[in-house]
């Protein structure tokens, strides 16, 4: 049995509030869009990760605020 934990949470916010989140854990940067259970995909880093986030928002909007929690 294979367990997966999560190292690092990011919380993605836009002019309107959350927005999406990104988990690292042991296979990478997880995206996950607000609203959806879905996750995008898993990234090899944060910075890609959040390039990711911020291409499936609606476009024109302003690159969101990251907070780790």
């Amino acid at each position: 049995m294979s367990t997966t934990k999560t190292l690092a949470l990011w919380v993605a916010y836009g002019t309107n509030g959350v927005v999406g989140s990104i988990r690292h854990d042991d296979d990478g940067y997880n995206v996950v869009m607000a609203g959806s259970d879905a996750p995008l995909g898993t990234y090899p880093s944060l910075a890609s990760a959040k390039g990711a986030l911020h291409a499936h928002m609606t476009p024109g909007s302003s690159w969101p605020i990251f907070r780790e929690h």
